[in-house]
């Protein structure tokens, strides 16, 4: 799995757009929000995403995943690397971080996600 990989199943989420920010972080947002953001050159971390409450204490016990630094407050984890969880896992939990922005986005702004 590569940031190519999560860019391309970041995108595929309605209204997904894309942004770099702080220099070197690709930052995937709907709404205006963030919802996943990975680095664009090797570094200590490889990905970071928003998750439950429940999934943020159990993923932070896991080896390789770390709460993410300046947002863990927010229930974010950190990757280290790509590989520190199965590639079904970690595109069901970027797919669980786009839903749960997406359910605190106003409800016009939802409504058209969802097409009217």
């Amino acid at each position: 799995m590569s940031l190519d990989w999560v860019r391309g199943l970041c995108l595929s989420f309605p209204g997904t757009t894309e942004e770099v920010l702080w220099g070197n972080d690709l930052v995937f947002k709907v709404g205006g929000k963030m919802f996943a953001a990975g680095p664009l050159e090797p570094g200590p971390l490889a990905l970071s995403f928003k998750c439950t409450p429940e999934e943020f204490a159990e993923l932070i016990e896991k080896p390789g995943c770390i709460p993410a630094p300046y947002v863990a407050k927010h229930k974010w984890v950190a990757l280290e690397r790509m590989d520190a969880l199965p590639k079904r896992e970690i595109e069901r939990l970027i797919r669980t971080s786009y839903d749960l922005v997406v359910a605190k986005l106003p409800k016009k702004a939802r409504a058209a996600l969802a097409g009217g």
